[in-house]
């Protein structure tokens, strides 16, 4: 891949508008470079791309762009170079992705457009700092450890339940820069069709909407979940999802790094892959896992002014 041929202008690169695919336990991106922030993409054109039979198709899209040229990540342009400017596949904006981040941060070292080593990302919940294991030695991609800043337990959330169908669980409140209700069940057959969203209560708990995450035990710190994401009902993977899953498992096995003075690791399996969490005395949760980009491509123009244009 080569950055000459990202957007240089306001205008449709003749040769087509430039994407890239990829993928973290098996949750979906179509990566769009936008480093100097050029691009429109409305919630419409963002849904089109991420289309599974009509467009790319992703769980969600990423833009590349410079923090200083974003208005929402200016704040954090003296911290990072980089905003991941993440989109659902519905279009609406999120605060954050954990898997993004982590295929965000494998797209700028292949790119060129950052050195290998600690990477400092700007996303709408506050920077998040990369680093990348060395390649395999069969050429498998390393994975790659994204601190995922702090987990907040927000107050006021005894009482928060969620249902699927006849089933009913209490849910802990979990927000990793977006919020989560966490919910432990016997089998993870008893989320059901996860396409659309779980129900939450009480009513106004999330008025922004919620990820929810069903979680059954495999062993001793080793658990299994199932999630759904709001703005792209069950994906294979969530980043944010694990973080949120391994923390409330943490607490609900008296094992919180903050009172034993010592970190805890989890084992998080999800439908795409494994993650390990490990949260620190400090409050530092980080993830670890893989970050994979699998195809480039060239956007038709026709097509692109039919979606962006109506």
């Amino acid at each position: 891949m080569s950055a000459s041929s990202f957007p240089q202008s306001g205008s449709f690169p003749q040769a087509g508008l430039p994407f890239f695919k990829g993928h973290g336990t098996q949750n979906d991106f179509v990566i769009v470079p936008d480093p100097d922030g050029l691009l429109d993409l409305g919630p419409q054109a963002v849904a089109a791309l991420c289309d599974r039979r009509a467009g790319i198709g992703a769980d969600g899209l990423l833009r590349v762009v410079r923090a200083a040229n974003d208005p929402a990540a200016k704040d954090q342009a003296d911290r990072a170079e980089w905003f991941m400017d993440y989109r659902n596949a519905d279009g609406s904006i999120a605060e954050m992705c954990g898997n993004g981040v982590r295929v965000f941060a494998r797209f700028l070292i292949e790119a060129g457009l950052a050195e290998p080593g600690e990477l400092a990302i700007a996303t709408r919940a506050g920077v998040r700092t990369a680093r990348i294991a060395e390649d395999g030695p069969d050429g498998t991609p390393g994975d790659v450890t994204v601190g995922m800043g702090h987990a907040r337990l927000p107050g006021g959330s005894d009482g928060i339940e969620v249902a699927v169908g006849e089933h009913r669980w209490p849910a802990l409140n979990v927000n990793m820069g977006n919020p989560h209700a966490v919910a432990f069940v016997e089998s993870l057959d008893h989320a059901g069709n996860l396409y659309d969203a779980p129900l939450t209560s009480p009513e106004g708990a999330y008025p922004e909407g919620v990820n929810v995450e069903f979680v059954v035990d495999r062993g001793p710190r080793h658990v299994a979940m199932r999630v759904h994401e709001r703005g792209s009902g069950e994906t294979l993977s969530c980043g944010t999802g694990a973080c949120a899953v391994a923390v409330a498992a943490i607490r609900r096995d008296g094992a919180d790094p903050a009172v034993t003075g010592e970190a805890a690791s989890y084992t998080v399996d999800l439908p795409g892959g494994r993650l390990v969490i490990t949260e620190h005395p400090d409050g530092l949760v980080e993830m670890t896992g893989p970050a994979v980009i699998v195809a480039e491509g060239r956007l038709d123009e026709r097509w692109w002014e039919s979606v962006t244009k109506g």
